[in-house]
């Protein structure tokens, strides 16, 4: 654990013991009275300052003042007071305090305080991140990520919404590396077993439990104990197993296939899914009470072809420590331009692709020949060297190519977007009548697909 320089002002000499026990680990000061804070506030660093307000039978939350003084100095403010009123949270707040506890449970809340400090100090300077472990240059990605951090170091459950291949899994690791808890990372792809086995999977069993258990096997509920369960495709999970799961989220407990004895587990949960929650609640496919058990905080990733910035670094990122690679700037607007509708992981075997050919240098031609069976649009007609779109107004003229670049951006944004109209206009800045128009135009109902 770092050691903190921490400052601590409590006028009750049973209380002053208890804090300096429970901060015996870093290097603590105590005073007991407003005068003597004010000094060392001004005089020392500190990085986390607790705080009574309450300073003898008379005072008036006098404690108050240093809260403003240590908060105006850049130090992490905690009141531990016994006076706990609406009134007296909310000017505490106001003052600077970022957190707020009642006294009397000083040992577990303080363990939990310093955890989450230290946690929050790593994700704040975990600016590399972006730059190492999850590449982007988009602001609204760094944005959602930077938030999500924030929450890593919390028991809140985190739900990651995005089409597969955006890098769900990567991120869901990186919370769990910030989130300070000793146990594994722990993944399990709900889509990929039946009910059966994924019941088998996640609560574990015993010897004999059902037909080819031959052995006794730990779930993977009990392997994130201390740690992370992230549950990938949760959408996909049957409604019996979001029962049986929801239970043990609650309970923490579980009990193995075949046995009678309960296992205790205390795992944090995040969660993934392509879909949208809200959509598999209304067609009855998500049960809403679990959906309130796993999406705590929620973060979507866009896809890549709506993070255009991100495909240099990528493939910068994807060449690392191996073969480098050079593209001309024709090949380059070419993959900038291009749909990606395999997201991060196509780039990733596109790129695997290119290390692996005779050519060093890459230009247009070569990534026109690999990426052939790319999705027809705009962002493959509008490439250097496409003249598919310029062939298609020469044969239906000027208004009809327009029409179809717009039917073309308009049907794909809303499958990127899961059929939300209201994203796609906010996406493609556009007018409701515009929408409707070119739906109706093209035959189409609110989810791109054809009628």
């Amino acid at each position: 654990m770092n050691k903190l320089h921490i400052l601590v002002l409590e006028d009750d000499k049973l209380a002053q013991k208890v804090m300096s026990a429970q901060l015996a680990a870093h290097d603590a000061e105590v005073v007991g009275d407003l005068p003597a804070a004010l000094k060392k506030i001004a005089g020392g660093a500190y990085d986390i300052g607790f705080f009574d307000l309450m300073l003898g039978p008379d005072d008036d939350y006098s404690g108050l003042k240093a809260i403003a003084a240590a908060a105006a100095r850049g130090i992490y403010c905690v009141v531990v007071s016994s006076s706990d009123s609406d009134e007296i949270i909310d000017r505490a707040y106001a003052l600077g305090a970022r957190d707020f506890y009642a006294k009397g449970n000083e040992e577990s809340n303080v363990a939990d305080i310093l955890r989450k400090f230290i946690q929050n100090r790593k994700a704040a300077g975990a600016a590399d991140i972006f730059t190492s472990a999850f590449i982007t240059c988009d602001p609204e990605t760094r944005a959602a990520a930077g938030e999500a951090l924030k929450y890593a170091p919390t028991e809140l459950p985190i739900m990651i919404l995005g089409p597969s291949g955006t890098g769900k899994t990567s991120l869901a690791k990186i919370l769990h590396e910030h989130s300070g808890r000793d146990g594994a990372f722990v993944s399990i792809n709900c889509s990929a077993y039946t009910e059966d086995l994924l019941e088998a999977e996640l609560f574990g069993h015993k010897k004999g439990a059902f037909t080819g258990a031959a052995e006794a096997r730990k779930g993977r509920l009990l392997e994130a104990h201390c740690g992370t369960l992230f549950l990938d495709e949760i959408g996909t999970m049957s409604l019996t197993m979001q029962m049986k799961l929801l239970k043990a989220i609650e309970e923490r407990s579980f009990y193995p296939l075949g046995s009678e004895k309960p296992e205790k587990s205390d795992f944090r949960i995040i969660s993934a899914t392509l879909e949208d929650p809200q959509d598999l609640i209304a067609r009855g496919k998500m049960r809403f009470d679990l959906f309130q058990r796993v999406h705590g905080y929620t973060i979507s990733l866009k896809p890549l072809s709506r993070r255009a910035c991100d495909v240099a670094p990528l493939l910068q990122h994807f060449t690392k420590g191996g073969r480098r690679l050079s593209f001309t700037q024709e090949a380059k607007a070419y993959l900038e331009a291009y749909s990606w509708p395999g997201n991060v992981r196509e780039l990733k075997k596109f790129t695997d692709l290119l290390s692996s050919g005779a050519e060093g240098r890459v230009d247009l031609q070569t990534v026109q020949r690999h990426l052939k069976g790319r999705p027809e649009g705009i962002a493959a007609a509008a490439c250097p060297g496409d003249d598919g779109l310029y062939a298609y107004a020469l044969a239906h003229g000027l208004e009809a190519a327009l029409d179809k670049v717009s039917g073309d951006l308009i049907t794909r944004s809303l499958r990127e977007n899961g059929g939300k109209r209201t994203r796609t206009l906010t996406d493609l800045k556009i007018s409701t009548r515009l929408l409707y128009a070119t739906l109706k135009r093209l035959g189409l109902d609110g989810d791109g697909e054809k009628k």
